[in-house]
């Protein structure tokens, strides 16, 4: 099963998650699918990754609700992104070979 990445960014605190959104990784998540939420925060340049099982809280709360780790750079977060995928899926993601 894919893992999913729902893109989104938040000025403040605000978040704007449409209902469909928050029911479709509801769904995958609890179908134990890897779903996250990614937000980009313009107010302080930080990457924010919340599991998609988070949606509800995420579109009510905002960013200050959600728990989750925050990175500082796209570099940062896929380092942290790469031991939940590999416990998710419990396999050793290898990088990809040169061409």
């Amino acid at each position: 099963m894919p893992f999913w990445i729902e893109l989104k960014v938040c000025k403040v605190n605000g978040i704007n998650i449409a209902p469909h959104q928050v029911a479709w990784n509801m769904a995958y998540y609890a179908r134990n699918g890897a779903s996250f939420f990614l937000v980009k925060s313009l107010s302080t340049k930080r990457l924010y990754l919340f599991s998609g099982d988070q949606g509800p809280v995420l579109a009510k709360g905002g960013l200050s609700e959600g728990r989750g780790p925050s990175f500082a750079n796209a570099a940062a977060l896929f380092k942290g992104l790469r031991p939940l995928l590999e416990d998710h899926f419990e396999i050793a993601l290898r990088p990809a070979p040169l061409d």
